[in-house]
């Protein structure tokens, strides 16, 4: 079966300097590139690299920086991925010595994403309008993994139809007491791991590897990446989210927002 990813193309401008600049700071960059992202993108590619069929449903814009976020997707069913009149989103990302970023991202040509009409088991995130995220879980039959990312205050009502919730620290302060969500919330904590939810009212603390770090960019996306696929192999959500710790040290071993692991690299790490 076939999992569809609603969310974000990108095309991501990456500047790696000494250290992030504060307000009203100029620093001198030692490099820039220009790579596909977008945490539809990213997380639809990772999880074609662990082998799960993956059909992304975006827009992007009838320009170059749309082929280039076309042609990254490898593995990745692109036949619901509209060409529209309007630029491909940009995410502007500095990256210093450390690994850590800041992101700023203009949406562009996912402004006008779309629903799909039939959706089965789903993986949604927040870069796309919230009125095809709710549209999109509603129509869901199968699994429903919310990324709530960037942070948003979210409807009951949709919560209501999630299975899984994925938030980061920041995110889950934007959260209901007691989300309803039916299996569980998973907050991840950066390099200290993971805290499972469940919906039984059992919390979970998940650690992540020690690995040193180089860039931050796109852990998340390979977190929910390897958890998703996990779920959809039967694992429990704490065991999955051991599956997303493992997948997000591996990433941030390696520059850029596409540097989520095989599935022969996430099975060497989780031993």
């Amino acid at each position: 079966m076939t999992l569809t990813v609603v969310g974000s193309l990108n095309v991501d401008v990456v500047v790696r300097v000494p250290a992030l600049p504060r307000p009203g700071e100029t620093l001198l960059g030692t490099s820039v590139a220009r790579l596909a992202g977008g945490k539809g993108a990213n997380q639809a590619a990772a999880l074609a690299a662990l082998g799960v069929q993956v059909a992304l449903v975006g827009a992007v814009g009838d320009d170059a920086d749309g082929a280039l976020c076309l042609a990254s997707l490898d593995g990745v069913d692109v036949s619901g991925v509209r060409r529209v009149a309007a630029p491909t989103g940009l995410a502007l990302i500095e990256v210093d010595d450390a690994g850590e970023n800041t992101i700023v991202v203009v949406p562009g040509a996912n402004a006008l994403a779309e629903a799909p009409a039939v959706v089965g088991d789903l993986l949604v995130q927040l870069e796309v309008p919230l009125d095809v995220v709710t549209l999109s879980v509603e129509r869901a039959t199968g699994l429903v993994v919310l990324n709530a990312a960037p942070a948003v205050a979210l409807p009951v009502s949709l919560l209501a139809r999630v299975d899984v919730l994925v938030v980061n620290e920041g995110e889950a302060a934007l959260l209901p007491a007691e989300p309803p969500v039916r299996r569980g919330v998973v907050t991840t904590l950066g390099a200290r791991g993971a805290v499972v939810a469940a919906a039984d009212g059992s919390h979970t603390e998940v650690r992540a590897p020690v690995v040193r770090a180089v860039d931050t960019v796109g852990a998340g996306d390979a977190f929910v990446g390897a958890l998703v696929a996990a779920l959809l192999d039967g694992h429990d959500l704490v065991e999955a989210t051991r599956h997303g710790c493992a997948a997000g040290a591996l990433a941030v071993t390696r520059p850029g927002a596409r540097s989520a692991p095989t599935r022969d690299e996430l099975a060497s790490a989780l031993g």
